[in-house]
């Protein structure tokens, strides 16, 4: 594997030669992989085996939480506390310093949460995440039957901790990330195959949502997990590997991984090294551009 070349600008991005190191395998089904940028350790989900684990270079990976109430995307908040969506529980938490979680989501309007998928943190500290429904299926989740009848993407508000539901007309909203001056937001619904783009307003709800780019052609993979580097590129996951994407909505390219790969992050001290949690792998190679720390 290596990449796939769309448009000559992805080598701004990767070098030509990008290889695949493997960190780590064996697991079930790998996800939401996050970077602290102070102890410089990664900390990523494993969804069906109801585990997170942590790595870190000299000792390697070792589990981290079990159980995890089968969490799948993770960020830190404006503190460095870990946030989680958890799938069992059709919750967000907080992990407090004591190790214990506390609650910050898990109903609006009085009905539970579908399954909390991905979620990020503004730099005032509200907190976005997309709930589809994939927690309620098997494999990745706990069947059950839903309580909302609609997908959506909501805010929990840093000052009063209220629930806001900014948007719910997807199919199945998944990966989301802000621009680097978070002015406007990056939404992926996977079965749309396309990836849509938010302008925030100064209360920090959302106008827009026009598509930012579909995924089309040979090796079109849906869209799952999304990031943006420093630079404004828009990196998204799926089938194939990671699509790369300038900020007119072009694919540059694709880094490609030998499974599905359903999320990836930065880190290393530069903010270059690239982690990417794909099926029951954990890989690293390495980019030209930096990601944002997430505190």
């Amino acid at each position: 594997m290596g990449i796939e070349v769309r448009d000559e600008r992805f080598f701004d991005v990767v070098e030509e030669n990008l290889e695949l190191e493997t960190l780590a395998d064996g697991f079930a089904f790998t996800e939401g992989p996050i970077w602290h940028p102070r102890e410089q350790h990664l900390t990523f989900s494993d969804i069906p085996s109801n585990r997170m684990h942590r790595w870190n270079e000299s000792s390697g990976v070792s589990v981290y939480r079990e159980p995890s109430n089968m969490s799948n995307g993770n960020t830190y908040d404006v503190s460095g506390r870990i946030l989680s969506c958890e799938h069992a529980t059709s919750r967000v938490t907080r992990e407090e310093s004591d190790g214990s979680l506390t609650v910050i989501a898990s109903h609006y309007q009085g009905n539970a949460l579908n399954s909390p998928n991905d979620i990020v943190v503004r730099n005032n500290g509200d907190v976005y995440f997309t709930d589809p429904t994939y927690g309620r299926e098997d494999h990745t989740g706990i069947v059950r039957e839903t309580e909302l009848d609609f997908q959506g993407l909501y805010r929990v508000d840093a000052a009063t901790g209220e629930l806001e539901l900014l948007a719910s007309d997807f199919q199945q909203p998944n990966g989301l990330a802000f621009t680097p001056d978070q002015q406007e937001m990056y939404v992926a619904d996977t079965p749309r195959m396309h990836i849509r783009k938010f302008q925030i307003d100064d209360g920090g709800t959302l106008s827009g949502g026009a598509v930012f780019a579909e995924s089309t052609g040979t090796g079109a993979g849906a869209p799952d997990g999304l990031k943006v580097a420093s630079t404004g590129h828009v990196f998204c996951a799926g089938p194939g590997g990671v699509h790369v994407y300038a900020a007119d909505g072009s694919c540059l390219g694709i880094i490609q991984t030998p499974a599905f790969c359903a999320n990836f992050t930065w880190g290393g001290d530069d903010l270059k090294s690239f982690f990417l949690t794909s099926s029951n792998h954990l890989y690293r190679t390495q980019v030209k551009v930096a990601g944002i720390p997430l505190f």
